[in-house]
């Protein structure tokens, strides 16, 4: 039985573990909704791209472009949006759980031949999928200068290189993998396919129906817009990973912090009838001592 003294060490160490598990919850919420602030500044960009990709393919100008062009995968990249920082409960393991999936699907529709290159993203995820990696038919390649975290240049750069990589025939589809935000209390995992552009999210957007005049021309446009395009779903990715993982930080913070407060009445409670039962036995041996003399 724990005596009087560990009990105290105990409740003390717990007590401080609630404290720590409290303010960590609070600094994830803070970040989690400086994240989801970000996340909803991207989504008029991409509406408002996307209503032009919707007037452009509502027309009758012919567009296309080899960002559209379909063909049967050889070699298929995965994008797969992980954490750089732990504590986040189940929160990579959830994302693995679906890669997994998603390599299965993907060679019951294309064959146990097809070669599958996994780009993480976050150094968690790294750790993950190098254990499924193999010489052949999976590759994981890491980002270089890009992380979780990335912004600006970093995502401009690696969305570009995607894009260049799919033109020159280095890969034949891309998706991205990993979290989608919806609240602070439910967050989905799911599959986009980022290459080659799909017509039905392409026409998406909802067309004005008023005619317009386009300058230089259709197909111009529609050549510079589709990157932007590409630029606005990677940004919205990299938006949607850090507000999920943020969350999920949150929750697991605020289920760490449950348990300390349940122990910490546990071992209060203990410590009050081990301190009860001290009291007892001393009064017991003091009435003794007088009946003797």
């Amino acid at each position: 039985m724990a005596t009087l003294r560990e009990l105290k060490g105990r409740i003390g160490s717990v007590a401080s573990s609630e404290k720590i598990t409290g303010a960590m919850k609070m600094i994830s919420s803070a970040k989690m909704h400086k994240a989801e602030g970000a996340l909803r500044r991207l989504l008029p960009f991409r509406d408002c791209v996307q209503t032009i990709i919707a007037n452009l393919l509502s027309s009758d100008a012919a567009v296309s472009s080899p960002l559209t062009e379909r063909r049967e995968p050889q070699r298929v990249t995965i994008v797969v949006f992980g954490s750089d920082d732990g504590l986040c409960g189940a929160y990579n393991v959830n994302i693995f759980k679906q890669l997994t999936a998603h390599l299965v699907g993907l060679r019951e529709n294309y064959g146990n031949e097809i070669t599958i290159e996994i780009i993480p993203v976050g150094k968690k995820m790294l750790k993950a999928v190098a254990k499924i990696a193999d010489a052949r038919t999976v590759i994981v390649a890491a980002p270089e200068g890009v992380t979780s975290k990335s912004d600006g240049d970093a995502v401009k750069d690696f969305a570009a290189c995607l894009r260049s990589r799919f033109l020159d025939g280095g890969t034949d589809r891309v998706d991205l993998l990993g979290m989608t935000y919806h609240t602070a209390g439910r967050q989905t995992c799911g599959v986009v396919r980022y290459l080659p552009l799909d017509p039905a999210d392409l026409g998406a957007g909802e067309a004005s129906g008023r005619p317009y005049l386009f300058e230089p021309d259709a197909a111009g446009i529609f050549d510079t817009v589709l990157p932007m395009f590409l630029l606005a779903r990677m940004q919205e990715s990299f938006a949607q990973n850090r507000a999920s993982e943020q969350a999920a930080r949150v929750m697991a913070m605020q289920s760490a912090n449950d348990n300390a407060k349940k122990l910490l009445e546990q071992l209060q409670l203990e410590y009050n009838k081990l301190r009860q039962q001290s009291i007892t036995t001393e009064l017991l041996d003091i009435v003794g001592g007088q009946v003797r003399d």
